[in-house]
């Protein structure tokens, strides 16, 4: 029988899953899942909700699905042990040191390829499959007959998204959030840049755009087909969202599970009018119904993008025209029900006007709040609705926001319910936490003579096109990395052009999104490269290790086979991956605590270039006609759609260049300059050159995460509380020393090492 899966944000989304007939719920605790931003459970309630759920004999799987910083594995494995204790069913994980972890720890734990793994593949099943994985969550990028072909030929427990919020970059591999300040959606702190207004310049002058706001998934038309092409869990999406919402959506999709062999066209009838009270993002049905890859390729971007549909969530209610007080009697009663992770400033609740909409909210409808410079949306149940003599009706609303930012209607109160607890009143009992264990150290494999023969000391440079190889010689690279794409396999293939480097000389960079319609084409043309004396791959999805196993090749890890810890990186040693490559988003920190000194010859160390923000698996529409657009912050970024789908990268490129020096000095002695989707100039050669040999950085880059690593609410907190202690030193010495000589003395002692 397949499952019915739902999110469970928080304990009344739990109640709702439950209530509508879910068979298993999906949460994520305070570490180390994908939506940081959302509740979440504490320690308790979790190990209450395990109980519970298998007494009603339902299932409860856990996200650890972010990727995880060197100096984190400890408390990683002091979670996945807490895990092992408690007992639920799956754990839904990203990083590849879960699976090394739980392979030598935890054997027990059952795990399941998280979407963000971008598992879209036969060969990508197959892989995981012989490392003890026991579900594949699929790509929301698959058609049916994609899916169709995975299951027929592996036989693998198979999990879809059926309904809920796409997003526009294929799974696991978008970096816009990270590259904007260090909020990885790998980490779960996506801003969601694809939501943003843009400005975007077109022949003529400039228009302005939601461009990259996907439409909502509802597949509840397609069900009877994907049971009956094998899939055994349909997810609905929503861990952010209302109760009421996961409610009205499981009911809807329990409903055509459950009644469509009766009749078919009755039942999705039936489950579209559950749906009525849905008032997110108009829906899609996304990669579905396509007659080829081509198609999809073609067209899947008409039937995914609107750029004049908001970014925001449901009915415009208008904007807030004017603030006000709330009665205290309310922000009390609100404010007890919050969740201690609630930001201070929006539990000052306050009444607003709204102005502009077409429909009034009342007492007990869930709305969404967007600030008007995209910094921030936020959901919100409404209490009171205080109604004026003239009309003018103030409802309460969080802190936080302010005139002219946009409110959205996203339930209405007659599609909420009273559901049975499903926690017991009583937590009491529930006492488990993780313990104050020790992580095994763990050390990678030193260098052994001559084994990276294949991989010299020196500078790499990368390119998307055979004409650029010849542009790059200016650098004098060891290797040249030449992307494998539409154009380069078949100038590789048909041997078109006698490049400038040796066939040793070349690492071929395969594409990380890597589909089953694609996998049969691309395992018979790296047969073909192989033979013809191609021998160095960078494989950038797990697919390419299981396509490349037993070939006698040279694998590289690409940038996005992610490696931000060692347990990662071991387990990819352990498919027969020898070198790596550093992931854009990375840190010097993480990159030097990741690898120590006599293994840092297997990293090459990107110094230059546009990583790309967006992957899309589609031609971007006709009516895209421009190159270049901008944020709200004057941030300008540039778009490039081809046959291999499309990119969004910065206009400003990633550069460390003048830090080349320290960087070898430390032992990273290979140094990647990438210009993977630009067109390379003799400009562009002779600046980081020279970036490279004086020392000097480029004008205008980014450093993307190098200096600064990710965005830590935890490291936040701390600076918080650092400075405030800071503050109160400088205050008790300034009592001390009224003259302030104390002061200026311990001013000039305190100066920042560098």
């Amino acid at each position: 029988m397949v499952e019915l899966l739902a999110p469970a944000g928080n304990i009344e989304s739990l109640d709702a899953a439950i209530g509508e007939g879910a068979d298993a719920v999906y949460l994520g605790l305070r570490s180390f899942n994908a939506r940081m931003r959302t509740t979440n459970f504490a320690w308790n309630q979790f190990e209450a909700a395990v109980e519970s759920l298998h007494k009603k004999q339902k299932k409860v799987y856990v996200t650890v699905n972010t990727v995880c910083e060197e100096r984190e594995t400890e408390r990683l494995y002091r979670f996945l042990s807490y895990l092992n204790e408690v007992g639920p069913d799956g754990l839904i994980v990203q990083d590849y040191a879960v699976m090394r972890m739980a392979q030598e720890f935890f054997p027990n734990l059952e795990l399941h390829a998280s979407t963000q793994m971008n598992v879209e593949s036969s060969n990508a099943v197959r892989l995981l499959q012989g490392c003890g994985v026991k579900r594949m969550v699929l790509a929301r990028e698959l058609g049916l007959e994609e899916i169709k072909k995975v299951k027929a030929e592996t036989g693998a427990e198979l999990e879809v998204f059926v309904h809920g919020a796409l997003c526009v970059s294929e799974s696991g591999l978008c970096l816009f959030s990270s590259f904007l300040g260090g909020k990885s959606a790998n980490r779960g702190m996506c801003t969601q840049a694809c939501r943003r207004f843009y400005t975007a310049e077109v022949p003529g002058g400039v228009r302005q755009g939601y461009y990259f706001s996907p439409c909502d998934l509802e597949l509840i038309e397609k069900i009877p087909d994907l049971i009956e092409a094998g899939v055994d869990s349909f997810k609905i999406e929503g861990r952010m969202k209302s109760a009421e919402y996961v409610g009205s959506v499981v009911s809807a999709y329990r409903y055509v599970i459950d009644h469509y062999k009766e009749d078919k066209k009755g039942a999705i009838a039936a489950g579209k009018r559950m749906l009525a009270s849905d008032f997110a993002r108009s829906k899609t049905s996304y990669w579905y119904g396509f007659k080829s890859l081509e198609d999809g390729v073609n067209n899947a971007a008409s039937a995914i993008l609107n750029p004049d549909q908001a970014g925001g969530t449901g009915i415009y209610l208008g904007k807030i025209s004017a603030t006000k007080a709330a009665p205290k009697e309310l922000v009390a009663a609100i404010t007890e029900n919050m969740s201690d992770d609630v930001p201070p400033e929006q539990r000052h609740i306050q009444m607003a006007l709204l102005k502009g909409g077409s429909y009034d909210p009342d007492p007990g409808d869930s709305i969404r709040l967007h600030k008007k410079d995209d910094t921030g949306r936020v959901s919100h149940k409404v209490h009171s609705v205080e109604v004026e003599d003239n009309g003018d009706r103030w409802l309460d609303i969080p802190g936080g926001f302010n005139t002219g930012d946009e409110v959205y209607l996203l339930q209405i109160k007659a599609g909420s319910k009273r559901y049975n607890r499903v926690l017991p009143n009583d937590l009491g009992r529930f006492r488990k936490q993780p313990k104050d264990e020790r992580l095994p150290i763990l050390d990678l494999t030193p260098v052994a003579n001559k084994e990276l023969v294949y991989f010299p000391e020196g500078i790499y440079a990368q390119v998307s096109s055979v004409q650029d190889i010849f542009a790059v010689q200016g650098l004098k690279p060891v290797r040249v990395i030449l992307e494998y794409n539409s154009e380069t396999s078949y100038d590789l293939l048909n041997h078109k052009t006698v490049l400038p480097f040796s066939k040793k000389q070349t690492y071929i960079s395969l594409d990380p999104f890597c589909s089953a319609a694609q996998e049969d084409k691309l395992k018979e043309e790296l047969d073909r490269l192989i033979a013809d004396g191609y021998l160095n791959f960078v494989a950038n999805n797990i697919a390419h290790l299981q396509m490349l196993k037993g070939c006698k090749v040279n694998i590289i890890a690409g940038p996005y086979l992610y490696t931000f810890n060692r347990w990662a990186v071991s387990w990819l040693e352990n498919q027969n991956v020898g070198a790596f490559i550093m992931p854009y988003e990375n840190s010097r920190r993480n990159l030097e605590a990741t690898f120590e000194q006599n293994v840092r010859e297997r990293v090459l160390v990107p110094v230059f270039a546009y990583p790309a923000l967006f992957r899309m698996r589609f031609k971007l529409p006709s009516d895209y006609d421009f190159t270049y657009f901008e944020d709200k912050e004057d941030s300008v970024f540039k778009v490039n759609s081809t046959a291999d789908g499309s990119f969004v990268m910065p206009e400003e490129p990633f550069a460390i260049t003048d830090k080349t020096d320290f960087i070898t000095s430390s032992g990273f002695k290979r140094l990647l300059v990438d210009f993977s989707k630009t067109k390379v100039s003799r400009s562009q050669i002779k600046a980081i050159t020279t970036s490279m040999i004086k020392g000097q950085p480029l004008p205008g880059v980014s450093r993307f995460n190098w200096k600064d690593g990710f965005y830590s609410p935890q490291q936040m907190e701390e600076y918080r509380l650092s400075n405030e202690r800071a503050a109160e030193r400088k205050a008790a010495a300034g009592r001390k020393s009224p003259r302030g000589g104390f002061d200026k003395l311990n001013h000039r002692g305190g100066r920042k090492r560098r």
